[in-house]
């Protein structure tokens, strides 16, 4: 048996500038850390020749037999089909797949899905994969076998794991940056962070592609918000560093003024006036966790100013969602060959502090 678990993640800034049609003329960077909402991908061995895949979260169970002659793309499972095809996978097993975050918030759950069963299939077949190697496959097959219009940020996130600063070349390459606050800092950053769903799940590929198309061509103010974005993630970055966490807010504030510049589709009538309440009861700022259009509010909110935040919000039904950075990425709980008698898994169990992060 092997039990594989990845994190979703929160982004701070830059997003936009991690697609290839921004950063391979300009250079992309963002702020982002993963989060203790996971994705969990349970592998166990069987003896009839057959793959199965049984998704809690889509209530869905399929088995096949010859993958490699499968055309993926358009079916529920494709993403678990996609990573199968591409590794060229020849096993018989089952692949039980379970997540604490539904599908469409703008927390990077599609990212962490892929780059979690890439992880359990790597770690099964004895393929050794670096964190880089993860990441850059999981967006290759997003991006080039799913054919969605998506950026990188979301898998270096599940991949890695922890606050990142990660920084996109011109020439494809990636480095990420962790930015290795003490304790303190870390935990009081991470008090003031509220996150609140908004109520609507959303398909984002539209936003992204609108944004692709608005890149390639150089038209409207798309180009120069995002010029902006990236500039402020740098600046988020600086502030965290120097332990200057009102000024962080304040940027977050500039940075979503300039994201929604980017696309009339990120904001809504609905996220522009729960960001305004938010603002009248004591947040320095915040965003749409995302490419936008729905999902999950971030605010940066001090303390003192939370309860009356909660309590406007708890007014329309807005719920919150309660959270802990985390800092270790995709990882191997389990791999035990005695609970299933698969000799392929090597005996190692992993275990984990309730809480980690910022102890």
């Amino acid at each position: 048996m092997l039990i594989v678990r990845s994190p979703v993640r929160i982004s701070f800034g830059g997003g936009g500038t991690d697609l290839p049609t921004y950063y391979e003329k300009y250079g992309g960077e963002v702020l982002n850390t993963s989060i203790n909402k996971y994705f969990y991908t349970v592998l166990t061995r069987r003896d009839d020749g057959n793959i199965q895949v049984i998704s809690s979260d889509l209530r869905i169970i399929e088995t096949w037999q010859d993958i490699a002659q499968m055309n993926v793309q358009g079916n529920e499972l494709e993403i678990p089909l996609a990573v199968m095809k591409e590794l060229g996978c020849k096993i018989a097993a089952n692949l039980f797949l379970a997540s604490e975050i539904p599908p469409g918030t703008g927390l990077g759950s599609s990212a962490s899905v892929c780059v979690n069963i890439l992880k359990a299939l790597t770690t099964y077949l004895h393929i050794p994969y670096s964190s880089y190697e993860l990441a850059e496959k999981a967006f290759h097959i997003a991006r080039n076998v799913l054919g969605r219009p998506v950026g990188k940020q979301d898998e270096y996130a599940a991949a890695f794991g922890g606050l990142n600063f990660i920084s996109f070349y011109p020439d494809g390459s990636t480095t990420v940056q962790p930015l290795g606050l003490a304790p303190d800092l870390l935990r009081e950053l991470q008090t003031n962070l509220m996150l609140f769903f908004t109520g609507a799940a959303r398909n984002s590929w539209n936003i992204l592609k609108e944004q692709e198309q608005s890149t390639q061509t150089g038209a409207g103010a798309a180009v120069s918000s995002l010029h902006s974005i990236r500039e402020l993630a740098s600046r988020m970055r600086d502030t965290i560093v120097k332990g200057d966490l009102n000024q962080f807010g304040d940027l977050l504030d500039e940075s979503w003024q300039a994201k929604k510049s980017v696309s009339t589709k990120i904001s809504s009538s609905q996220i522009d006036e729960l960001y305004r309440l938010a603002r009248d009861h004591g947040a320095r700022g915040g965003k749409i966790t995302g490419a936008g259009g729905g999902g999950f509010l971030l605010l940066y909110c001090e303390q003192q100013y939370q309860d009356g935040v909660r309590e406007a919000f708890a007014g329309l039904g807005i719920r919150e969602l309660t959270f802990e950075f985390e800092q270790q990425g995709a990882r191997v709980l389990v791999n035990d060959p005695f609970l299933d008698n698969d000799s392929r898994c090597g005996l190692r169990w992993s275990f984990i502090p309730a809480s980690s992060a910022v102890g």
